[in-house]
């Protein structure tokens, strides 16, 4: 079942900011190219239950495993600006400091080293295999 409650997903602690939830039901419709190209051949294929637009906080990640607590973000040109990187920071570290790992790919990366993305997402969620 891929389906978790909310509760699983995040403590209970963490707020939900219900306002992004229409939002990202749209981002869901509306994948980039490469969104699509790692959930198709990747993330939807894994053992474990991928989120795709998932509102954790006050953000809308791209995507998210909730046993390893691990967000993957993918980014286009918008994020290579002075602004971009600077909320890219901000939002890193406050997703952090909640517990979470983000992995950050450019839309470059899932072109040119697809495998390797797909390695480094395998390193972090492998260990869960084993338990």
């Amino acid at each position: 079942m891929r389906c978790r409650s909310h509760a699983t997903v995040l403590k209970m602690n963490e707020v939900h900011n219900k306002k992004l939830t229409p939002i990202s039901k749209v981002l869901r419709k509306n994948m980039t190219p490469e969104e699509k190209h790692l959930w198709y051949d990747f993330l939807k294929k894994l053992p474990v239950p991928v989120h795709r637009q998932k509102v954790i906080d006050s953000y809308v990640v791209d995507f998210y495993i909730a046993k390893p607590r691990l967000i993957i973000e993918l980014d286009g040109a918008g994020h290579r600006t002075e602004k971009g990187e600077a909320e890219d920071k901000l939002r890193d570290f406050r997703l952090k400091e909640k517990g979470f790992q983000v992995l950050r790919f450019t839309n470059k990366d899932i072109h040119n080293h697809f495998s390797s993305v797909c390695n480094e997402i395998l390193s972090k969620i492998s260990p869960l295999n084993n338990e």
